[in-house]
């Protein structure tokens, strides 16, 4: 095995065009990019996914229904939020491939722990719905691979995105075999993210955070909540959806996190993962609409899953 985190992304993911102003545009995996260009990881293709590892948690209608969707030029509206160029679909696919490698490697045993530098992002797409910019629910794939192709019985997931994972909620509602763990800012789009949903099987913590709190708001509430219940759960491998949006700088939301925050959760994630699950940590980038914060967030955060690897 390796001693380097995994970087997994691929030039595909950069053809998923956006219309000009929109927030999630090419820009931000450019700069995240180059924020990570100078450490010293593993630099991984991201494959292509199967239509089969779609389909462990989208309907094939779903898939047929995007391919339907998928314009020969220009964009197409999904929903006011969600669009589609003609290189979106193959950069979905490499985002949802990136997170079955990742997956395969550090259960594998090739890599201790691994980052998915793609986008669309995921975290949104429900069942049978995209939306919020999102096609495929990458984090919910990596859980329903692991458990499903690795026969791997506890895998959680810590979602930090500003906005709700909605989708990754939606996916994993009903899987005994996972938790899920969702700080969001309260209210905000998608209007879901309540205290009160907690999944049918006990098995999803939502926190709930108000807007204008900091990180020292958030710190307190996965010191006392989250990360006591992602240690009790004891998981075998642990997801992390890293959304960046949280950062005082962001422009879509109102929490006021600092570089530092997002650094300090992530070192907390990777000692739990150090007791329970040998360290194993595979996180897909989610959110991030300030250029400057997001790449120097990620940049913090990969470094964080570097130190942990060593």
């Amino acid at each position: 095995m390796t001693s380097k985190t995994a970087l997994l992304t691929h030039a595909d993911c950069l053809a998923h065009v956006t219309p000009d102003g929109h927030p999630e545009q090419v820009a931000r995996l450019e700069h995240v990019l180059y924020a990570l260009q100078p450490l010293e990881v593993a630099r991984i293709t991201a494959p292509l996914a199967a239509d089969d590892d779609i389909l462990r948690i989208h309907p094939a209608s779903y898939l047929a229904e995007l391919r339907r969707a998928s314009p020969s030029e220009g964009h197409r509206a999904l929903d006011a939020d969600t669009w589609m160029s003609p290189g979106s679909l193959d950069a979905a696919f490499r985002g949802a491939g990136a997170m079955v490698r990742a997956v395969d490697m550090v259960l594998g045993g090739e890599a201790p722990n691994a980052f998915a530098a793609v986008r669309p992002p995921g975290h949104h797409a429900e069942t049978d719905t995209p939306m919020g910019f999102c096609l495929f629910g990458n984090a919910a794939l990596g859980v329903k691979h692991a458990l499903d192709h690795h026969g791997l019985n506890r895998v959680a997931v810590v979602d930090f995105d500003v906005h709700h994972g909605n989708g990754t909620q939606d996916l994993l509602w009903d899987e005994p075999r996972a938790l899920l763990i969702s700080s969001q800012q309260i209210p905000l789009f998608p209007g879901t993210g309540r205290a009160s949903e907690t999944g049918a099987h006990d098995n999803i913590l939502n926190l709930p955070l108000p807007p204008e709190s900091g990180g020292a708001h958030m710190r307190r509430e996965y010191q006392h909540k989250a990360l006591p219940r992602l240690r009790d759960f004891a998981p075998q491998l642990i997801i992390i959806s890293a959304g960046f949006d949280a950062h005082a700088d962001d422009p879509l939301a109102q929490l006021n996190w600092s570089t530092e925050d997002f650094a300090w959760l992530t070192a907390e994630i990777c000692e739990i993962a150090a007791d329970v699950c040998q360290g194993r940590v595979v996180s897909t980038l989610e959110g991030g609409y300030d250029l400057n914060a997001l790449s120097a967030s990620v940049r913090a955060h990969v470094q964080e899953l570097m130190k942990a690897a060593t």
